[in-house]
């Protein structure tokens, strides 16, 4: 990965991280499922009247968009809303990483190289500790929905490769299918909202929202749609569309060490000396696992083969 990558995904990091902040200011306003639709359909709406599509099969953007946006998110915000301490779900929900290798193994046929199985074994140890030293913070359902919403991200990761690989025409715009993806969850999330926290519900908060005392909740959502969503999941996928999920995964690793610092600043979740060291060890681990200087291409059709990294090519605003 180049260093101009690099920096990129450190900034995903550093979004993501402050992305859990402002979902806890959110879900204390509205209901998950109604919260989660709600981000996407703020984003939806105008996707469809002024992006154009990208030309990629169907298939996989439905499988970006279930993965990313709607199991994470119904299966993270339910988890947050059950008590999922706020630093404690950004460590988890990076269990991410492993998946997506596993699943970049499995149907992309992805080669592991060993620093970068030393690598991720190292951010694992890192994410070890920091669990060991805080799960008695969490009871065992939120913990498991949290891991739940990891392994939708995973699928999420594979559909947005997969989509750019088999897109149809000149290069997929990494914006512009990101910006699409948001077009799957809302209608899928407002109907589970109706069927399980009632069909008034969270449209009764979003009309008690407009008050003096709601404006938090706006500027969460504001923060999760255009920072969150739109800048750090278009970057995300511009790094998973041009090296292997192997190589890009390991870099959310570093999203709960901002999540937690994060916490500690805002929320008073005060990080003990074994979770700072922890921290220290995820990042170690991830920049090990990212410091390969071949990627290997593959696609369902064809064999994998290494390569060298050529520079990165501009990102092309929407």
């Amino acid at each position: 990965m180049t260093n101009r990558d690099r920096v990129l995904g450190l900034g995903v990091v550093v979004l993501w991280g402050l992305n859990f902040l402002a979902i806890r200011v959110g879900l204390d306003h509205f209901p998950p499922f109604f919260f989660a639709g709600l981000r996407f359909a703020v984003i939806a709406v105008p996707v469809l009247i002024f992006v154009p599509r990208p030309q990629v099969p169907w298939r996989w953007l439905l499988l970006y968009g279930v993965g990313f946006g709607i199991l994470q998110f119904a299966f993270l915000f339910t988890a947050m809303r059950e008590g999922m301490p706020t630093g404690l779900s950004s460590l988890v929900l990076q269990s991410s990483a492993p998946f997506t290798v596993l699943l970049g193994a499995v149907f992309l046929r992805e080669r592991l190289r060993g620093i970068q199985l030393a690598g991720i074994a190292v951010a694992l140890a890192g994410m070890g500790v920091i669990g060991w030293d805080r799960s008695h913070h969490a009871a065992l359902l939120p913990v498991l929905l949290t891991l739940a919403a990891g392994l939708g991200w995973a699928f999420g990761n594979l559909g947005s490769r997969l989509a750019a690989a088999e897109s149809a025409g000149p290069a997929v715009n990494p914006l512009h299918l990101t910006l699409w993806m948001a077009v799957v969850p809302p209608l899928p999330m407002f109907a589970l909202s109706a069927l399980t926290e009632g069909p008034a519900t969270g449209w009764h908060d979003l009309a008690a929202s407009f008050s003096r005392s709601g404006w938090p909740a706006f500027a969460a959502l504001a923060y999760i749609v255009l920072l969150g969503t739109i800048a750090g999941s278009g970057l995300w996928t511009y790094l998973m569309s041009r090296y292997p999920a192997s190589t890009v995964a390991p870099l959310s690793l570093g999203v709960p060490v901002v999540g937690i610092a994060a916490s500690w600043a805002f929320l008073h979740e005060t990080p003990s000396a074994l979770s700072l060291v922890g921290a220290a060890i995820v990042i170690a681990g991830a920049f090990t696992a990212t410091s390969a200087g071949r990627r290997t291409v593959s696609t369902p059709s064809s064999e994998p083969r290494s390569v060298p990294v050529e520079p990165a090519p501009r990102l092309v605003e929407a």
